[in-house]
């Protein structure tokens, strides 16, 4: 089957943290749908059964530098071409929408992947609480 990343689709509300929890990750139910007002795009991936199966977006100050983030694909769905094509289409949609840098931060496992999507692996530092 062939999979169609689709930019600004709509999801309802307890999509992404479904998804999120089955990729082991918090649900973070509260910040949707805030996230949708307050990244610059997302872009999802839907199944044969119009079940949400990839999400991912960009944020930023909508100048010329965006941040990816939240890249996940459904367990059932990986290892499929699935993540490198939504992060293609979502890296398209940041040159068509102006932006000239977009950073992502990840785990040291998963460098391979997004070496594969286009990115260079560089130092940085990450605050949180």
């Amino acid at each position: 089957m062939k999979f169609e990343v689709v930019i600004n689709m709509p999801i309802e509300n307890h999509e992404v943290p479904d998804i999120r929890e089955l990729v082991g990750w918090g649900r973070r139910d509260k910040d949707f749908p805030a996230i949708f007002e307050r990244c610059n795009f997302w872009a999802g991936v839907r199944d044969e059964h119009d079940k949400l199966i990839a999400f991912g977006y960009i944020a930023g100050m909508a100048l010329e530098h965006g941040y990816m983030e939240d890249i996940m694909v459904h367990p059932d769905y990986q290892n499929k071409g699935i993540g490198v094509q939504l992060v293609k289409a979502l890296i398209q949609e940041a040159e068509r929408f102006g932006l000239g840098i977009v950073t992502v931060t990840f785990d040291e496992e998963n460098a391979n992947f997004y070496e594969v999507c286009g990115f260079s692996p560089s130092p940085g530092g990450v605050w949180q609480t």
